[in-house]
């Protein structure tokens, strides 16, 4: 089907799905009216539809695929609802124009690069529901200035916050315990960063050429520290020199 012309479409009460590929390649695509009665948007629904501006995601949705809104490159803000429990891998990869999303509290898995290449977002919340950041989550979102970490996350996947070079603060929830390789790399705005004090494992590369960090503060204290596994590498070009720990300092 060649859907490239469509400017806008209602979609009919009953519907209870948006189905994968629904309306994917749809470029000339600026308005979409989504009824109450939709529970599920699906895999790359909305995918390339690079002339959509703004999308009213109604209250009975629970699940946004993946991809569902890849390279929806006009697309400036969007609000989900408190019905949705989760969303999906790369959902929101590439919508270069995003300035902004609400996460509800409600969502309890967030997928994969689900914020990847958003260059124009430039803060978010991840609510306490949400139990991890995924591998890529923020990747390049390069005007992302501050993001919190809601306590309830366990881990920071692989390159997560890659390339945010705009990152000048980030609270880390105190029940994470893992940071992936490569996951603060190249945050070079990056300050200072607080370590929660049951962390195991920091990743090779984790904080490589985040070239402003010179503050680190750990919560526990020396011991604790050097029971961590710290991975080849993982503040290579950082300029702290010392780790500020409850007991004193040690050299990194």
């Amino acid at each position: 089907r060649d859907c490239s012309s469509l400017t806008s479409i209602v979609i009919p009460d009953g519907v209870t799905s948006i189905e994968l590929w629904a309306f994917e390649k749809c470029s000339s695509l600026t308005s979409i009216v989504i009824p109450d009665s939709v529970t599920s948007i699906g895999y790359h629904a909305f995918e390339n539809c690079s002339s959509l501006t703004s999308i009213v995601i109604p209250d009975g949705v629970t699940s946004i695929g993946d991809f569902a809104f890849e390279n929806c490159s006009s697309l400036t803000t969007i609000v989900i609802p408190e019905s949705v429990t989760s969303i999906g891998g790369f959902a929101f990869e590439n919508c270069s124009s995003l300035t902004s999303i609400v996460i509800p509290d409600t969502v309890t898995s967030i997928g994969d690069g689900v914020f990847s290449f958003c260059p124009s977002l430039t803060s978010i919340v991840i609510p306490d529901s949400v139990t991890s950041i995924r591998d890529y989550a923020f990747r390049d979102c390069s005007s992302l200035t501050s993001i919190v970490i809601g306590n309830s996350v366990t881990s920071i996947g692989k390159w997560a916050f890659d390339g945010c070079s705009s990152l000048t603060s980030i609270v880390i929830g105190n029940s994470v315990t893992s940071i992936g390789k490569w996951a603060f790399d190249g945050c070079s705005s990056l300050t200072s960063i607080v370590i929660p004090d049951g962390m195991t494992s920091i990743g090779e590369y984790a904080f490589y050429e985040c070239l402003s960090l010179t503050d680190i503060t750990f919560q526990g204290t020396i011991a604790q520290w050097n029971e961590i596994i710290l991975h080849e590498d993982w503040n290579n070009n950082t300029p702290a020199k010392v780790v500020h720990c409850t007991d004193g300092d040690e050299e990194i």
